[in-house]
C-alpha cells in the first residue's frame, strides 16, 4: 500500500540509522567540523553515528576536540525535495527548532526557490520547526510516523504537528559545565563555580525554542533522580501515547538507570533511548541524558529566562 506521506527530518532527531530505516524516514544531515586541524580532526556528516561510533566521537570531545556544526546547504535541501517531489507523494520536514539553529530558516528558503522553478507543478512539501531538537525531537517524529502509518493525510499530520509540538516535555542534564561556556550559554565563571561544587544543571526548552536553565542537581546520581521525577510528575500517558524517551551522549548506563526506575513503577511503559547525535553532541559534550515524554500544553506553564541558544558557526 502507498503511503500518504514521505516523512522527512533533519538529522538532529537523533534517529539511529536502524530506526530511520524501518521508519521510512528520510534523513538531511547537518555537518560538524574541527577548524584548524591539518587533518581535518573530528569533522564529517551527522549520519546518525555510521561513519563513527558514539563512543569514538564523544571521547574525541573528551580529548579535547571542539567540533563546530553546520546545517545542510541550500543546494541539499533543494536536491533532497527535488527527490521527494519526483514521488508524486506529499512529504513533511521536520526541522530543529528555530530557536537554536538557521536549519528550519534555511528549509524554508530552499523549498521557496524549488517552488520557484517549478512553477505550474503541485510542490506538495511542508516545513515544520519542531521547537525542540534531539530527543524530544525523535518522539516526535516517530508518532508522525505512526499517525501516517495509521493512514493519516499529510495535512492531517501537518496540523497535528502544529499543535502537539507544544505538549513535548523535555527535562535534560549536562554533565561537562564547561561545554554549555563553549557553547555561549553561560560565563566561565559560572562553569568553574559549577565544576568545583559539582553542579549539574537542569535544562529544558522555551516556547521559542530556545534552551531555559530550570535548577540543578548536586551532583550527577541526583540529577538522574530529577529526570525520573520530572516525568512522574508531568507525564500524561494517555494523549499521544504510553512512552517516553530517554537519551544519552555516550552516557548508556545513566539512560538505563533512568528508564529502569520508570520501569519499576510502570512496567507496560514503551521506552525509547536514542544516543544524542553528533550536532547536538558537539554543543553539550559527553554525558547529557535526556527525558521527554508527552505531557501538558507548555503554553500553559510559567516560562523562566532563556539561555542563548547555539547557532551553527
Amino acid at each position: 500500500m502507498a503511503s500518504n506521506c514521505i516523512i522527512m527530518s533533519d538529522s538532529t532527531c537523533d534517529f539511529s540509522a536502524e530506526m530511520a530505516s524501518r521508519l521510512n524516514v528520510v534523513i538531511l544531515p547537518f555537518h560538524y567540523v574541527e577548524a584548524g586541524k591539518p587533518d581535518g580532526g573530528l569533522s564529517g556528516n551527522d549520519d546518525l553515528f555510521q561513519s563513527i561510533s558514539a563512543h569514538e566521537f564523544y571521547d574525541a570531545i573528551r580529548q579535547g576536540a571542539c567540533p563546530m556544526t553546520s546545517q545542510p546547504s541550500q543546494l541539499e535541501y533543494e536536491e533532497a525535495f527535488e527527490k521527494v517531489h519526483a514521488t508524486g507523494t506529499p512529504a513533511i520536514l521536520f526541522t530543529i527548532t528555530s530557536g537554536l539553529s538557521g536549519g528550519y530558516e534555511g528549509a524554508v528558503m530552499a523549498l521557496q526557490r524549488f517552488k520557484e522553478t517549478h512553477v505550474g507543478e503541485n510542490v506538495d512539501i511542508r516545513v515544520v520547526d519542531t521547537s525542540v531538537t534531539s530527543t524530544p525531537m525523535t518522539l516526535f517524529v516517530e508518532q508522525a510516523c505512526l499517525l501516517r502509518d495509521e493512514g493519516k493525510t499529510a495535512d492531517q499530520i501537518y496540523e497535528w504537528a502544529l499543535e502537539a509540538r507544544w505538549h513535548l516535555q523535555t527535562l535534560f542534564m549536562v554533565d561537562n559545565l564547561n561545554a554549555l561556556h563553549r557553547g555561549g550559554r553561560i560565563p566561565k565563571s559560572v562553569a568553574v563555580i559549577g565544576d568545583a561544587l559539582d553542579v549539574k544543571p537542569m535544562l529544558r526548552f522555551n516556547l521559542d525554542g530556545t534552551l531555559a536553565i530550570c535548577g540543578v542537581a548536586r551532583g550527577r546520581h541526583k540529577g538522574l533522580k530529577k529526570l525520573a521525577s520530572y516525568f512522574q510528575k508531568n507525564a500524561d500517558l494517555n494523549t499521544y501515547g504510553h512512552v517516553v524517551a530517554i537519551g544519552d551522549a555516550d552516557s548508556p548506563a545513566d539512560g538505563y538507570a533512568v528508564a529502569s526506575s520508570l520501569l519499576a513503577d510502570d512496567p507496560e511503559l514503551r521506552v525509547l533511548r536514542p544516543t544524542i547525535g553528533p550536532t547536538i553532541g558537539s554543543h553539550v559534550g559527553p554525558g547529557m541524558v535526556s527525558c521527554c515524554f508527552w505531557g501538558e500544553d507548555r503554553r500553559n506553564a510559567k516560562q523562566g529566562g532563556k539561555v542563548r541558544g547555539v547557532r551553527e558557526e
